[in-house]
């Protein structure tokens, strides 16, 4: 590859989005001696099954008559264990960038992170697009966002020490809330009613740190917010029963939901339908020599929205993502249950 960073991350490939489809890509690749780099904007893996219907029962994977989402994306992290893919989470890929030919692709992928990859292939596995985080009706919010003002976190340092304002009731909310109080100055957690969304031993959690005096619970919502050169000092507090209260604030982080927008994967070059990128039904291939697209961001006549689907055409997608990056190498099929060479990469011979 041509325009090498001696501090980008090389790797085979790189596939965007940890969702089922994601994860099964691993797998096929894994058994292929393709080693991969998975990025997800999301703070875990499992794409829509966790964040949306981690509880929730699936009746349509083959061989499981009812799983949760969390259940499937668990099952999904064991069976990719042995091929040791690294994920990089809470990063959205920004720029794609060919450096290669097509019939020797080679790509340039940076995320909002700041990290540089160099792949053979890449595979885009992003569902119905990247997740994109509610904001706030907080007026002048956007000149604080990155700098005081969080929507996910990438690194708990910058949380030391501070007043911290957590708003939202869910799941990532009392996550954080716990997970940042040992190293926060102060913190608050406000969400407009006193019920939540979120897993029953997180809220027993924050209950206790309450009522030791830890931290801090309000009832209301974040009106307004006071700072300077994109760094909060306070953000007032409209309770529920009309009141305003000033609290200390150098780090906010609305935790309101996420909504499905394509997002940059609009700026990479390729053909688009209807926000959708089209694939062939041969190996899922986009317009793009080298860049695949699997699960439900892609588009072809018949197309099923189906997990089950997504674990199919990565399956065809890793076949010719082989011979880009083993041109030389002829591929020999074989069976997990009859060949020892695939048995002794999945550690069961």
């Amino acid at each position: 590859m041509n325009q090498v960073n001696e501090a980008a991350i090389e790797t085979d490939v790189v596939i965007v989005g940890a969702g089922p489809a994601g994860l099964f890509a691993v797998f096929e690749l894994g058994l292929l001696d393709i080693k991969c780099h998975v990025i997800d904007i999301l703070p875990r893996a499992g794409g829509q099954c966790s964040e949306l219907y981690p509880e929730k029962p699936i009746y349509d994977i083959p061989g499981l008559p009812e799983i949760t989402g969390q259940g499937l994306t668990d099952n999904l992290l064991k069976q990719i264990e042995p091929f040791h893919p690294t994920f990089h989470f809470n990063e959205m890929v920004e720029t794609l960038t060919s450096l290669g030919t097509p019939e020797k692709p080679a790509f340039r992928l940076t995320t909002d992170a700041g990290k540089v990859f160099l792949a053979k292939v890449v595979i885009v596995a992003a569902g119905g697009g990247s997740f994109q985080p509610k904001k706030p009706p907080i007026p002048t919010i956007e000149q604080y966002e990155g700098k005081s003002v969080f929507y996910a976190v990438r690194r708990m340092e910058d949380f030391r020490d501070k007043d911290v304002v957590i708003v939202g009731g869910g799941d990532s909310a009392l996550d954080w809330t716990l997970n940042l109080q040992p190293i926060a100055k102060s913190l608050t957690l406000v969400h407009r009613r006193d019920a939540f969304r979120a897993a029953p031993h997180s809220v027993s959690a924050m209950q206790e740190l309450v009522a030791a005096g830890k931290i801090s619970f309000k009832l209301g919502q974040i009106t307004t917010v006071e700072g300077a050169d994109g760094e909060l000092s306070t953000a007032l507090l409209k309770g529920n029963d009309g009141s305003e209260l000033k609290l200390p604030c150098q780090r906010l982080m609305p935790f309101f939901g996420l909504t499905m927008k394509l997002g940059p994967v609009a700026e990479w070059g390729l053909q688009l339908n209807e926000n959708l990128i089209p694939v062939d039904t041969e190996k899922f291939e986009t317009s793009h020599p080298g860049i695949f697209a699997v699960g439900d961001i892609n588009y072809y006549p018949g197309k099923l929205k189906l997990i089950l689907s997504g674990f199919h055409e990565g399956a065809l997608a890793a076949q010719k993502a082989h011979r880009y990056i083993y041109p030389e190498k002829k591929l020999l099929f074989q069976y997990t249950t009859s060949s020892t060479n695939l048995q002794k990469k999945l550690g069961v011979s």
